[in-house]
């Protein structure tokens, strides 16, 4: 195995994790956690969300160069891409949605509930299950 496709299947599977655990797990159950209030609920998942977005970004810069310099096959580069542009969606389009949103309920307004939140979470499993195949087939290259 190349230290390009290394360092890839490291980040795939590093970024992948991160996903599952803040997304998949912490996001859902915070709001269970008994005096956890929709505004102190919202307030941490905005700085969670904002650091996992950032580490992302870092995640997609490191992979988008392995690649280019190793080269991989199609299937792994369409994977990968597909991830990388799921997140620039995420974090250009629809997160300033959901900032706004979070502003006015943290200002105290009675804000409507948001269905862009619903494009986030879709665009979280699609991100997935590109990151999930991505890493299997770069493995399998290997």
């Amino acid at each position: 195995m190349s230290t390009s496709t290394a360092v890839a299947v490291a980040v795939v599977f590093v970024w992948l994790g991160m996903v599952a655990a803040i997304s998949f797990i912490e996001a859902p159950l915070k709001f269970r956690a008994p005096n956890v209030t929709l505004v102190i609920g919202l307030g941490i998942g905005r700085l969670v969300f904002r650091a996992l977005n950032i580490v992302e970004t870092v995640w997609a810069t490191v992979l988008v160069v392995t690649l280019l310099l190793g080269l991989p096959g199609t299937d792994a580069t369409v994977a990968v891409t597909i991830a990388v542009l799921a997140l620039a969606v995420q974090v250009i389009v629809v997160r300033p949605r959901l900032t706004r949103r979070t502003d006015a309920v943290l200002a105290g307004l009675d804000a409507p509930r948001s269905h862009v939140h619903y494009v986030y979470i879709a665009l979280e499993v699609v991100k997935t299950i590109a990151l999930l195949v991505g890493g299997i087939v770069l493995l399998a290259s290997a």
